[in-house]
């Protein structure tokens, strides 16, 4: 960490000397040739099975990089579809209703009850002109009084089963169980997002710059996986001074000088600091704020494409 805190400064030291030492004009900008970097981490700590891409390649986005051992997230991609299944079956169970079979059962039921209920009034209605002759008791009695209303009890409860399933199911029940299967198929999709992030694809066209891991390392989560460098052409990262901050903006085309080439290469401004790449002295005379940098990036066209990260390069400053 100390390091990249270092890195503006020492940038800009550079800057300096590279301009003593080359004897340039006041109006050159130094710095080199970059390209975005862009790192692709892994979602999950699993083992490294397949690296199909070697270093160095020139991928389109989409091109697959790298994979992770599936087996676990699979079985649990399996389980959530299972489940969505299972919330499917009783949603469509709960709109079908009852079925035939059972509504006939439910009828017969209400009709042995009222079969029972008819035997008990008439044990019943019996026993009480015998207790009333004094030819049984009122023990008797009782106990055909208690069947009677048990078997009014059972044919009730078997009516009402009836009209419950005949009337079909509640819908209250029906939007418990449609919520039930969203939130399973949200799950599901959940976890096969999860699976598909197993296999590391480009997320733009770009230059394979670097593969941290080994096939068969088990992989830290959130670790970078595969480094691309990222776009067609590069762009100059270079430090404007001071003195010239005002004179550029983005957009603008400014001559960008390559070391090994004989002619510049126009680019374009695509972004410029507004905060110097140090932070400045409490107050600044006139020769101090002179010695404050700002970065920036010139885009260089498609047709330098060619051409290599790392090289030093000068952008003319207007």
């Amino acid at each position: 960490m100390p390091s990249l805190l270092l890195r503006p400064a020492l940038a800009v030291s550079i800057c300096f000397l590279l301009a003593a030492c080359n004897g340039e004009d006041g109006n050159v900008a130094l710095g080199t040739l970059e390209r975005d970097r862009v790192a692709l981490t892994a979602t999950a700590n699993q083992v490294l099975i397949d690296l199909p891409v070697a270093q160095g390649t020139f991928v389109k986005k989409g091109t697959v990089l790298a994979r992770l051992d599936p087996a676990e997230q699979q079985a649990i991609v399996n389980q959530a579809r299972a489940e969505v299944q299972k919330a499917k079956a009783n949603l469509a169970k709960l709109e079908n209703g009852a079925r035939i079979e059972v509504i006939a059962k439910a009828r017969a039921d209400v009709a042995g009850a009222r079969a029972g209920l008819l035997d008990a009034q008439s044990t019943f209605d019996r026993v009480k002109d015998l207790t009333g002759r004094g030819t049984t008791s009122q023990a008797q009695l009782d106990s055909a009084r208690a069947t009677r209303d048990a078997a009014e009890a059972t044919l009730q409860s078997a009516e009402e089963q009836l009209k419950e399933l005949i009337a079909g199911t509640r819908p209250e029940d029906l939007d418990i169980a449609r919520a039930e299967l969203a939130a399973a198929e949200a799950s599901r999709q959940t976890q096969e997002t999860i699976l598909a992030e197993l296999t590391i694809t480009a997320s733009r066209d770009g230059m394979l710059d670097n593969l941290p891991w080994n096939l068969g390392e088990r992989v830290t989560l959130g670790s970078p996986v595969a480094v691309l460098l990222a776009g067609t052409a590069p762009y100059a990262r270079v430090y404007v001074p001071e003195p010239y901050r005002v004179k550029v903006k983005e957009g603008d085309r400014l001559q960008v000088r390559v070391d090994g080439l004989d002619e510049p290469i126009e680019g374009s401004v695509r972004w410029i600091s507004s905060e110097p790449s140090f932070t400045p002295y409490y107050a600044l005379n006139q020769t101090e704020r002179a010695r404050l940098m700002y970065v920036a990036e010139v885009l260089l066209p498609d047709s330098a494409s060619d051409l290599p990260n790392g090289v030093p390069a000068q952008v003319l400053l207007p």
